[in-house]
């Protein structure tokens, strides 16, 4: 496993790192999760990613949060990143959601109990708050900073203007700045090649990725829309709405994953293991969250870092995605 640092930070976390977004106290169970996180421990992955609105298990907010902090409690705190986002409602009322320094501080105490720990290494904002003032959710992150419950702080889905307003006020005001942002990327979703990237190169911040690979369509799995494998992904009634939802799962794309397919093969790997280092040749990238309900998928995954892809190959990707 290699390593980078989260953006200009000297935090380092594993290039591949393990989220439960519609995994873990959702669709797969505990014991589902503990081999998982073993043996990512075991293979180097250092960074963990969860979220207060991740599993609905019996409708509970924080079911992913709290089968996360369970098994990571197995292991000692300083021998792994931990990572969790706040911001979505997830309790009744006007202030059960936004980022409000009231919501800011409630949602992260609640997150740090189910968790299990005194603090997370990294704490996102779920999304932007147009109803809150940027200098008022920074002031209520510089509070926990300081407090020692959060350590680095990040954005998702937020506007590349607001996160240039958030970090202009804290440098003015000598507080923490965002250091990391997480947004979709995979060979199908490229809008954060440019409206990202050069963000994270202008005000140092590092990229988290999500989606990396299309919801198990880059995995090479499906041949066709019209006959999933049983116990994938996108035949489960839950995690299957979210990848009709992204888009992605075409026929056209179907196709196009075929010819990369072989293309992987030719030089040596899996089609995940080929479009995860089409991520990682990227250099602002700090870490690709992957997803695994199998060891086995976890296995494959882990095997992309540090793999350099050769000029040629990457020509011959951008063919087949032009198609």
């Amino acid at each position: 496993m290699k390593y980078r640092r989260l953006g200009k930070t000297g935090l380092k976390v594993s290039e591949i790192s393990l989220g439960s977004y519609l995994t873990y106290g959702q669709v797969n169970g505990e014991e589902t999760a503990r081999s998982c996180i073993r043996r990512a421990m075991e293979l180097g992955i250092n960074s963990f990613d969860t979220a207060d609105v991740y599993g609905n298990k019996f409708n509970c907010t924080g079911s992913a949060e709290a089968v996360l902090g369970k098994i990571l409690q197995e292991y000692p705190r300083d021998s792994y990143v931990l990572a969790t986002k706040i911001g979505y409602p997830t309790t009744p009322g006007v202030n059960g959601g936004g980022l409000s320094r009231k919501h800011v501080r409630e949602a992260c105490e609640a997150s740090l109990r189910r968790l299990g720990t005194d603090y997370v290494d990294i704490l996102y904002l779920h999304l932007y708050d147009e109803e809150t003032p940027v200098e008022e959710t920074m002031e209520a992150l510089e509070l926990l900073v300081r407090q020692g419950k959060v350590l680095y702080t990040g954005i998702s889905n937020w506007p590349g203007e607001a996160v240039r307003q958030a970090n202009t006020y804290a440098d003015r005001r000598g507080l923490t700045r965002l250091s990391v942002v997480q947004p979709p990327y995979n060979m199908f979703q490229r809008e954060t090649e440019k409206a990202v990237f050069p963000l994270c190169r202008e005000q140092n911040m590092g990229a988290a990725v999500y989606f990396p690979l299309a919801q198990g369509i880059l995995a090479g799995r499906y041949t066709s829309v019209n006959d999933l494998p049983k116990d994938s992904r996108a035949a489960n009634q839950t995690a299957g709405q979210v990848i009709q939802a992204v888009g992605c799962l075409t026929e056209e794309n179907l196709r196009k994953v075929q010819k990369m397919t072989k293309l992987a093969k030719e030089a040596g790997m899996e089609m995940a293991q080929l479009a995860l280092a089409w991520i990682l040749r990227n250099p602002e990238v700090s870490t690709v969250l992957t997803g695994a309900s199998r060891i086995s998928q976890l296995e494959c995954n882990v095997k992309a870092s540090g793999i350099a892809l050769e000029p040629a190959l990457l020509d011959e990707i951008e063919q087949i995605l032009a198609q």
